[in-house]
């Protein structure tokens, strides 16, 4: 068994054990605790995925990266077992909301992207975990989870890449310039939206003079806030 396998196997272990404590918590009168799904768009080298890592952490929650949720879309058993792990009637509600969605603009989208679309929606129910790209926050409503984008200035990102991860500078415009174009095109292409527009995001952070430990406290508390609001509508 893969590292990655091992990992998505004790989640929904989590999940399983998550769901009984609602069941339960909702037998004896008590309210469940409620933990969203939250979606990080990043640019490249403005350490997005460094900060949901740490931010993951911080919330007791899985860090669910690309190589995860493609495994999960492209497995019938893993794709199986995570409808299954969602109440009857919440697996209702995700297929008339999956049918809704696809008879309209993405009625033309691949296979790949119909199961990416109902992944995310299974584990935004599911909750507890933070995932880091594949437009997941373009793919819910803004009462579902929390969605953050991290940004930076090019010069901070182009030295974020040589100063962490051995780039060239060359090396370092370069591969900015491809994932820019890459992830803007995945979004346009997919969802017919800009990738920047600040409407789709809870809260939009800009990295080039704060550090990560600021973020992390910076997004916690914007969590808090958005479930505490949430909470009480």
């Amino acid at each position: 068994m893969s590292s990655i396998e091992a990992l998505i196997n004790r989640q929904f272990k989590k999940w399983e054990v998550e769901r009984k404590s609602r069941l339960e918590a909702e037998k004896n009168g008590e309210i469940p605790e409620s933990k969203p799904i939250v979606t990080v768009s990043r640019q490249r080298g403005s350490q997005g995925s460094y900060l949901a890592e740490k931010l993951a952490e911080k919330l007791g929650y899985q860090l669910l990266h690309r190589e995860i949720i493609d495994e999960i879309c492209n497995s019938s058993g893993y794709r199986r077992q995570i409808i299954e792990s969602l109440d009857a009637k919440v697996r209702s509600q995700i297929e008339l909301w999956f049918e809704g969605v696809f008879k309209g603009m993405y009625i033309d989208a691949s296979d790949y992207f119909r199961q990416l679309y109902k992944v995310i929606m299974s584990i935004s129910k599911l909750g507890g975990v933070v995932v880091v790209g594949r437009g997941a926050g373009h793919m819910l409503s803004r009462e579902q989870g929390i969605q953050f984008r991290v940004i930076a200035a090019k010069p901070k990102r182009i030295e974020n890449l040589i100063n962490f991860q051995g780039f060239s500078q060359e090396d370092a415009e370069k591969e900015i310039e491809r994932l820019d174009k890459e992830r803007a095109g995945f979004v346009r292409n997919n969802f017919g939206r800009d990738i920047d527009d600040p409407s789709v995001y809870d809260l939009i952070i800009n990295t080039t003079y704060l550090g990560i430990e600021e973020t992390v406290r910076i997004a916690e508390a914007a969590i808090n806030s958005k479930m505490a609001i949430l909470g009480s509508s």
